[in-house]
């Protein structure tokens, strides 16, 4: 095994070694925002891209610098430009590998706030119980990620996790969107029936929901309640009189991130029944209970030396109202059994179509069936990356432009391709059509 560093060592260390800066004004981040597009833009447009790892493929050094700048602006920014990078890091947009593996990253580690600044809102926030945690604090954050960063500290003998808010990140999520009316009124020119005012309206209403720990730590608790018997799948507990706006305090949980647990090479079985595990706790929550953790990507796993698996991060969660999670439940099942007539009605009563509008249904009916992927078929099959590309979809922008998609869709796809890629990864096998059909199934037998 090489000595060498690879690229996602380095980048992480670089990351670790510099301290928060985070522009909080509209026009800084706008103008940080834009430059860091640029440089992308140039990396992948460049041949310095491919020149740069053609080097690194023959075990030669390389020069990192290009990528390096691009990850540690993106971490400076923190907020919705880090959470996009997040995205991007694990699901298929046909990027270069290389700048996914590198954006990858940022689903554990930015730029550090200073120990200072987190002794500070833990004092602040907690008043005579923070000398409990402050005690025990280990200084070295243990993830640094888009809201807060994860220190270790210990409560009655106990490892926990502490999660402290970045300062200002509130008005930083805020100054993101202060372009977003001309940003909307651009998009509304290329897709004039796709309603992007109520997206960004969603979008922003969960960022600044997850800068709200409190809520975070009730969502935390309602999952761990529905999942307390699960034989694979482990909720945190949370320590309610050690959480508050800006910290949120849960079990400390030993366990190795999901690239890690791959390398192990897992069991076939082993890897399957984690995949429906996933599956029931992503799909399976929707339909069950009208309940969204909206955040799949891999840095909210850590897989356990009794092969279960913690779920972390609740701070985007979702609760939908039963009435839209039926009319989703029956256009599932519509789509699943491709019946043109009750797929055209599933349609109009979800939104996606409008009564007083003509489509080309087969074209629609095509790019909806994209969006369900893996889930068409009835038989056990693994998931290909790339059998649900979000890019595939962006690029039917003809199609696309037919649809009125409700606000809800903006983090159903974000659930749809991002699990799908995850699970692609994980190279679980099963009938993913008939998980989904039990998980309606079981919405239609409540009363």
């Amino acid at each position: 095994m090489s000595d060498t560093p690879s690229l996602r060592e380095k980048l992480t260390e670089r990351l670790k070694a510099s301290e928060a800066k985070m522009p909080t004004s509209s026009i800084g981040r706008l103008s940080k925002t834009a430059l860091t597009g640029a440089r992308t833009g140039k990396l992948l447009l460049g041949k310095k891209l491919a020149g740069t790892f053609k080097k690194a493929a023959s075990g030669e050094d390389i020069d990192v610098e290009a990528l390096c700048r691009i990850i540690t602006s993106i971490g400076e920014l923190k907020g919705l430009v880090m959470k996009m990078g997040q995205i991007m890091s694990y699901i298929d947009v046909a990027l270069p590998k290389e700048l996914s593996d590198a954006l990858s990253v940022l689903q554990t580690q930015s730029q550090p706030m200073p120990i200072e600044r987190v002794r500070e809102t833990i004092q602040n926030d907690l008043g005579d119980k923070a000398d409990t945690l402050l005690e025990t604090l280990n200084p070295e954050p243990i993830a640094a990620a888009s809201i807060g960063q994860v220190h270790r500290s210990v409560i009655d003998g106990q490892g926990v996790a502490v999660k402290i808010q970045y300062p200002d990140i509130s008005k930083t999520i805020t100054a993101d969107f202060a372009p977003s009316s001309m940003i909307t009124k651009v998009v509304n020119t290329i897709f004039p029936h796709l309603r992007i005012a109520d997206f960004v309206v969603e979008m922003r209403t969960r960022l600044l929901e997850e800068c709200d720990y409190l809520h975070e730590a009730k969502a935390q608790q309602t999952f761990g309640e529905l999942f307390k018997d699960h034989h694979r799948l482990v909720v945190p507990n949370i320590y309610s009189e050690f959480c508050s706006e800006h910290v949120l305090t849960s079990a400390f949980i030993n366990g190795i991130s999901f690239e890690k647990f791959l390398a192990t090479d897992p069991s076939q079985e082993l890897r399957n029944d984690i995949g429906v595990s996933l599956f029931q706790f992503y799909i399976g929550t929707l339909f069950r209970h009208r309940l969204y953790n909206c955040d799949p990507h891999p840095g909210n796993y850590l897989f356990m030396e009794d092969n279960r698996v913690a779920m972390l991060d609740y701070g985007c969660t979702r609760e939908f109202e039963d009435g839209f999670v039926h009319q989703l439940a029956n256009f599932t099942a519509a789509v699943h059994r491709d019946d043109p007539q009750e797929l055209y009605q599933a349609c109009l009563d979800i939104g996606i179509f409008k009564p007083d509008r003509n489509y080309d249904f087969d074209t629609v009916r095509n790019l909806i069936r994209g969006f369900y992927g893996p889930m068409l078929e009835d038989k056990e099959q693994a998931i290909e990356l790339g059998s649900m590309s979000l890019k595939e979809v962006v690029d039917n922008k003809m199609e696309l432009n037919k649809l009125s998609l409700p606000a809800e869709f903006l983090f159903l796809l974000r659930i749809r391709f991002g699990l799908m890629s995850v699970l692609a990864q994980l190279g679980a096998v099963a009938n993913w059509r008939q998980l989904e059909a039990r998980c309606i199934a079981a919405l239609r037998a409540v009363p």
